[in-house]
């Protein structure tokens, strides 16, 4: 089967992955589970090299050559685009296909909260979307820059490793970079973007010590910095921000950080009480003179989620159990559900009891 026909046969809106790997047939995971495509037969290990080299472009089959994992991206017609991974288990190629939509989602489509809009629409500063792998990070900043497109006149540069969704322009002017076929780091390409005029920089991934100080440095300059991290809630991520600095400069990016940090968004994404796909579960911090001062003070910085808690009428922030409880009363999600993705199951079980 050639390697498109297989590809549609495949996809579908409840599809989010696609693996391939020798002695299974190919695997999808739908609404969060992985099973085996229906009716495909174990794969060789020829049959895995075969897809691996259809996705990748030239250098990319070299790169795969020499056992380093290669990332990249794949557009199949007018259908959809993956981001693509292979990588070598047990001397024979394994790929791992992310699914991406070619219409980019609206705040609505997701049921994201009306304060996320008003974090879009912050001039200057830095905004982090944070979350495990598969939890949608991607799929949250690539609406935000779409509800940016269509109202302000700004140019919004972004960084990737690859390119996911793609953009045209409407009000805003969109350059999109790729590492490794545009600039050869993330590092490189966010210090270059400083001369390139921006208004707005989506950086895929702070990724290092480079990338999080250059991102610093530019929200202090005045550019309003999107980026993601893999942790999975506020406090974390402040903490795994300082981490990536020797000890002695933290107390310094402690400062900087609480100047200019204007949003935390962390995600789950769980499966509906009604079996039709999944729902984001939140948690969001907002900045505020109490967010800054419990950053810049490290004996505080355990205490933001408190903080968290009480600024939900005035700042619109959240924590994942306050929004689990809304997602459960509204019965979107069941209580097995929500008690498994709360932060503390006995803490979000009694403070049910006195609703």
């Amino acid at each position: 089967m050639a390697l498109d026909d297989l590809l549609r046969r495949l996809i579908g809106s409840d599809v989010s992955d696609l693996h391939f790997k020798v002695g299974r047939p190919p695997l999808l995971r739908k609404n969060g589970a992985l099973v085996n495509a229906p009716g495909l037969p174990p794969l060789s290990a020829d049959d895995t090299a075969k897809i691996a080299y259809g996705l990748l472009k030239g250098p990319q089959r070299e790169e795969l050559k020499t056992g380093v994992p290669v990332d990249g991206s794949y557009q199949l017609g007018d259908d959809c685009r993956f981001r693509v991974n292979v990588f070598r288990q047990r001397n024979s190629a394994a790929i791992v296909l992310r699914q991406i939509p070619m219409t980019i989602p609206d705040f609505e489509d997701l049921n994201l909260p009306p304060v996320m809009r008003e974090i879009a629409d912050e001039n200057r500063g830095l905004a982090l979307v944070t979350g495990v792998t598969g939890s949608g990070k991607s799929t949250t900043l690539a609406c935000m820059m779409n509800f940016i497109n269509r109202r302000r006149k700004v140019h919004i540069l972004t960084i990737e490793d690859p390119i996911e969704f793609l953009y045209k322009d409407n009000v805003s002017s969109i350059s999109q970079v790729e590492i490794g076929f545009d600039a050869p780091g993330f590092g490189d390409a966010l210090r270059s973007s400083l001369r390139q005029d921006p208004d707005i920089i989506l950086v895929g991934e702070m990724r290092d010590l480079e990338t999080v100080k250059t991102g610093l440095k530019a929200a202090e300059m005045g550019y309003m910095v999107f980026s993601t991290l893999h942790t999975t809630d506020a406090v974390k991520t402040i903490n795994r921000i300082l981490d990536v600095f020797p000890g002695h400069q933290q107390q310094q990016v402690r400062y900087q950080l609480a100047g200019t940090l204007r949003a935390v968004i962390s995600q789950r994404l769980l499966p509906r009480a009604d079996g039709k796909g999944r729902r984001v579960a939140m948690e969001i911090l907002r900045s505020n003179a109490t967010v800054k001062d419990y950053i810049e003070n490290a004996e505080k910085t355990s205490g933001l989620k408190d903080v968290v808690e009480g600024g939900r009428d005035q700042y619109g922030m959240q924590t994942f159990d306050q929004h689990l409880t809304m997602l459960y009363n509204e019965g979107v999600i069941t209580l097995e559900t929500a008690m498994e993705a709360s932060s503390s199951p006995a803490d979000f079980q009694r403070a049910l009891s006195f609703e």
